[in-house]
């Protein structure tokens, strides 16, 4: 019974507060669709895709060998960093004209391997989709150019030329306001429990004997005398 009535109690102390907790929740809904809307700045991100392989190969049946897939995948983490080298961010920005600094284009480039292929992808975040597209294949051709350099191969191909994408991949409206929301409710319901912690009001007879560690023996009601005076009146 005891259960049961603080249940009772806790449903009738969010029902109590419910338009607060609407209004808190509203808010937040509010400030999270101002803030994905005016305070983040789009941006794009595009890619290029490379395979590798060797160019020359000293099987008779013409065959990538198991020693050639072995060095492949040992190649791959290596390219990865050689893509992102001062070099060739020097280079990508010298070619292109870019108004940036190194760090702050190497941080735009990332450079993945495609899962259980001898393929990566870099991949370039920028403001400006169009530019995003041309830094990512002038860094696959300039990469191309020092791994021929220093490798003395030439065992990368192109297989997707980066292509300006629309799509902003930095914002995502609905998903940033339903967070915002539900932080809304969090909010809501700490709201709720520490309002009650803070208030010392009696409201009942079981609150005095909580306090005071006493039986109530009589209370006495409430009583309008302004509407009995109303209704002698009237009659």
């Amino acid at each position: 019974m005891e259960e049961e009535m603080n249940l009772k109690d806790l449903f009738l102390l969010f029902w109590n507060k419910k338009l607060q907790m609407l209004i808190i929740i509203v808010l937040m809904a509010v400030a999270g669709f101002v803030y994905t809307t005016k305070f983040v700045t789009p941006t794009y991100t595009v890619s290029t895709s490379l395979i590798l392989a060797t160019s020359n190969n000293d099987s008779s049946s013409g065959e990538i060998t198991t020693t050639d897939v072995t060095l492949i995948s040992k190649l791959i983490s290596t390219y990865s960093e050689l893509a992102k080298s001062n070099k060739v961010v020097r280079q990508v920005i010298s070619d292109l004209n870019l108004d940036m600094k190194e760090e702050e284009l190497r941080n735009d480039i990332k450079v993945t391997q495609k899962q259980n292929t001898d393929m990566i992808n870099i991949s370039v975040t920028n403001e400006d989709p169009e530019l995003a597209a041309k830094i990512a294949n002038e860094v696959a051709r300039v990469f191309s150019e020092q791994v021929e350099e220093y490798y003395k191969i030439n065992n990368i191909h192109s297989v997707d030329e980066a292509e300006a994408d629309t799509a902003v991949s930095n914002v995502n409206h609905k998903k940033d306001i339903l967070m915002f929301t539900g932080v809304g409710v969090l909010l809501a319901f700490a709201y709720v429990f520490l309002a009650n912690m803070l208030d010392t009001t009696v409201k009942s007879t079981e609150d005095i004997e909580k306090i005071f560690d006493v039986p109530v023996l009589v209370t006495i009601p409430l009583h309008n005398f302004k509407l009995d005076k109303k209704e002698g009146k009237n009659k």
